[in-house]
């Protein structure tokens, strides 16, 4: 959440928002999959809305983040532009890694997000590498 809501109504309204656009923006990523306009696999997010939402409500500035292959939800409820999640799963070269990370393979240095992962359990070794990494580094330098 980039600004935090001012009173609990509008902070409820601004989580219900976060899941809405995830929903329709994973709809509409499953209808260009199915049109062929998404390359390999798109793995939805549809149903895990409240998940990430309410992850990163309960997150603080700074913290990192890693998944598996459902990722496309994580990055829209960091906030990141919508139109450039759509353009990494279409393949575009304005997309988050180029368009060479498809659906599977986000990823967000500015946002501490270190990436959905297609291999399963891949995101496993990694996150401890960043854990073991923050305890042996400064926290300044995090």
């Amino acid at each position: 959440m980039a600004n935090p809501p001012k009173s609990n109504s509008e902070s409820l309204k601004k989580l219900y928002s976060d899941m809405l656009l995830i929903r329709r923006f994973e709809e509409r990523a499953g209808q260009l999959y199915g049109m062929g306009l998404i390359g390999g696999f798109c793995h939805l997010y549809i149903g895990q809305e409240a998940v990430v939402v309410g992850l990163m409500a309960a997150a603080k500035q700074g913290d990192q983040q890693i998944t598996a292959y459902r990722d496309h939800g994580h990055m829209l409820a960091q906030d990141v532009d919508p139109k450039a999640v759509m353009a990494e799963l279409t393949g575009r070269s304005t997309g988050l890694s180029r368009g060479k990370g498809g659906s599977m393979h986000m990823f967000s240095s500015e946002k501490k997000f270190y990436g959905g992962h297609g291999i399963v359990g891949a995101q496993v070794p990694i996150g401890t590498g960043l854990a073991f990494a923050n305890k042996y580094r400064p926290a300044m330098t995090r």
